[in-house]
């Protein structure tokens, strides 16, 4: 009863043999229980007959009459069902196929012939298959004409001594199709899965229990075209997204003018250890709700109130081929968070499916209702998406983060109910906050410094007079910070002898950050002026102000030198090329795309620390001081007050010496004349 390893069922057979098979069943019930429906209760009129009583039979008697009966059976009806030649035999062969495999048991073998496969196909004529399957891989896409051809000369040339009879092209365009697959891709996808088979494992997949085991990152350009905040000209944004892949979560997404970039990428990572921040026009149903951690726990360890959107320490990434995250910044900043990286398999969007699908989701749920949308073809694009644009990129933002976390996060996950509750209602934040209660949340949340240490690192020396060289600029000329290290080698040793690490921050090139004695310092761009404000200015601006320098036969010695330039690159100042009616729509994307870049850079960047406070000694030095200083000024303006020097007053003893009339008069004391006369009267 099995078939190619499976049992053979009731549903592998057609309408016409399935109602054949019941009839069966009906004739061996009534043989069984003298009722054709198998129990009294469900008896039809005249049942049970006399020869088939049960209260009056035997089961054998049953099968004789049984036999009898479909002997007199027209013989055309009876060859239609099977049973012509019926015997107590094969009653009993049928009593006991029923009773271990149901309907099924009761089917004509014939009606349900395994497959022989194709007795043309020799041995001679699957190698040539196989090795013209395999020289197609090779070649340009070919039409089964041409692989047939293909098949007959290397049946003729690979086996000339015998007569290999090759089918049709009609049976062996069957057979490829049995074999590999119906065609129709194209050539590059199907030699990359021909590649991705044959270094797959089936036991290498992997099986999602618990939240932060997979997240799967992926980036797609935001079918809305918007508003820059600089110009308020249309611009085309590309979204990336965090997808927890246990819990359907979006626990992270960045919206990037233009093409995205390998630190905004680790941003993104990083955004998925800290907790998100509540926004001022959000309430209180959009606060932390998960089990197993109070929100006020939560809000007291992140240092402000959190919203309900899931953060933890992911395992594993999963990630397509694309440049930014295959580049040596992503790979360190994975290795960085201690994170797995395990890349999707080339063009197989199956293995990041709920990526993919999310972001239909987001498409359908959100921004086809936006003006500005754009569609995902020409074919379909309204007549003038960018005219109709009025999101800006600042609220496009806001937008997405309130609709993720008030929409997507209690949205019922009709296809992606967990195996434990298939058949429940589930939202991703059900979902983790089952996972919570099974395993408890970790709410360990890292410290500001982190954002340095994922920044791309240089490493240099530094130089006696004009600090450290990145990238072609100089930083810290006058930095007090690097005063005890200029000039001296660092006390790293292997690849990076002597060096300094040094990291930069790409989307704003006006500082730099380096570590020193465990605390981190910002080396600001010698070419800043003191005192003035200079637009933020990316690194691919960088390029530009090196190239515009060499082209006017510039030689400089400074950083100084090159500010008139990168102004004028950057439209900080107003001549007529650089008013914004003026500019290129080119250039007026690029300006937006920088600052864009340097805004999310500087939200990114930690907040400064307020200075020490003084100690003991110096605060009682300072109360002193400041005592001092308050005493000599009111000292000051009693004495400015009056026109003419104040007399100091009696002494109270004076004034009571005065008054007293029992004090006797103080001695006359003599004069020198008077005392040297009474010495001489005393000698003599």
């Amino acid at each position: 009863m099995t078939q190619g390893g499976q049992v053979r069922r009731a549903e592998d057979l057609t309408e016409h043999d399935l109602a054949r098979a019941r009839i069966r069943q009906e004739h061996l019930l009534e043989v069984e229980t003298g009722y054709r429906s198998g129990s009294r209760f469900w008896a039809r009129p005249g049942e049970p007959q006399p020869a088939f009583d049960p209260a009056r039979t035997t089961l054998t008697q049953r099968r004789l009459a049984k036999v009898a009966e479909l002997k007199e059976m027209d013989g055309h009806e009876a060859k239609q069902l099977g049973l012509e030649r019926l015997s107590v035999r094969t009653l009993k062969r049928m009593s006991a196929q029923h009773s271990e495999c149901g309907l099924a048991g009761l089917a004509d073998g014939r009606w349900t012939r395994a497959r022989s496969g194709h007795r043309s196909i020799t041995p001679e004529v699957e190698e040539a298959i196989v090795a013209v399957h395999a020289e197609s891989l090779h070649r340009s896409r070919m039409s089964m004409t041409s692989k047939e051809r293909l098949i007959h000369q290397y049946v003729r040339e690979r086996f000339p001594d015998r007569e290999v009879p090759v089918p049709h092209r009609t049976t062996l365009s069957k057979v490829w199709r049995e074999w590999f697959g119906p065609g129709g891709a194209r050539q590059r996808y199907v030699r990359s899965a021909a590649a991705a088979a044959e270094t797959w494992m089936p036991e290498t997949a992997v099986h999602v229990s618990r939240p932060g085991q997979v997240v799967v990152l992926d980036t797609t350009p935001l079918p809305v075209k918007v508003m820059d905040d600089v110009f308020a000209e249309p611009i085309t944004v590309h979204l990336t997204i965090a997808l927890d892949a246990c819990t359907h979560s979006i626990v992270a997404f960045r919206l990037t003018p233009g093409a995205e970039s390998s630190v905004e990428v680790a941003m993104l990572l990083r955004d998925v250890l800290l907790p998100l921040p509540m926004r001022p026009d959000w309430g209180p149903e959009t606060e932390w709700p998960y089990p197993g951690a109070p929100a006020a726990l939560v809000a007291e360890l992140a240092g402000h109130p959190v919203a309900g959107l899931p953060f933890f320490a992911p395992e594993t990434v999963t990630s397509d081929h694309g440049a930014v995250y295959k580049s040596h910044h992503f790979v360190q900043a994975a290795a960085r968070l201690g994170i797995d990286l395990l890349p999707a398999r080339a063009m197989r969007p199956q293995d990041k499916a709920a990526c993919e699908r999310t972001f239909a989701g987001i498409q359908s749920l959100l921004l086809e209702l936006l003006l500005g949308y754009r569609g995902i073809d020409v074919a379909d694009r309204g007549a003038d998406p960018e005219g109709d644009a009025t999101w800006t990129l600042s609220e496009m933002e806001h937008l997405l983060a309130t609709w993720i976390v008030k929409v997507w996060q209690n949205r019922r996950l009709d296809q992606y109910a967990p195996a434990w509750d298939p058949g429940g209602r589930h939202s991703p934040n059900t979902l983790f906050a089952a996972a919570a209660a099974r395993d408890g949340i970790c709410v360990e949340i890292p410290q500001p410094e982190l954002y340095y240490e994922l920044l791309p690192v240089h490493f240099v020396r530094i130089d006696t007079r004009r600090g450290v060289k990145i990238s072609g600029l100089w930083y810290g000329a006058r930095s007090p910070v690097l005063e005890p290290y200029r000039g001296r080698p660092s006390g790293r040793g292997g690849r990076h002898v002597g060096k300094w690490a040094v990291h930069r921050d790409p989307r704003d090139c006006r500082q730099v950050f380096i570590e020193l004695d465990g605390a981190w310092h910002e080396l600001l761009w010698n070419g800043l002026p003191s005192g003035q404000e200079v637009p933020a200015f990316s690194d691919a601006r960088v390029g530009d102000v090196l190239r515009q320098a060499a082209k006017a036969g510039l030689k400089p010695r400074s950083d100084a030198e090159l500010l008139p330039v990168l102004l004028g690159l950057v439209a900080a100042k107003t001549p007529v090329d650089a008013w914004p009616t003026q500019m290129t729509r080119q250039q007026k994307t690029d300006r937006a795309r920088e600052l864009a870049r340097a805004r999310a850079a500087a939200l990114d960047r930690p907040a400064p620390e307020p200075p020490p406070g003084p100690s003991p000694a110096d605060a009682r030095a300072l109360h002193r001081q400041a005592t001092a200083a308050v005493e000599a000024d009111r000292r000051r303006r009693r004495m400015a007050a009056v026109s003419v020097p104040l007399q100091a007053p009696q002494l109270l003893a004076d004034s009571l010496r005065a008054k007293n009339l029992f004090l006797l008069p103080d001695e006359e004391r003599d004069t020198p004349e008077e005392a040297g006369t009474g010495r001489a009267r005393e000698e003599s």
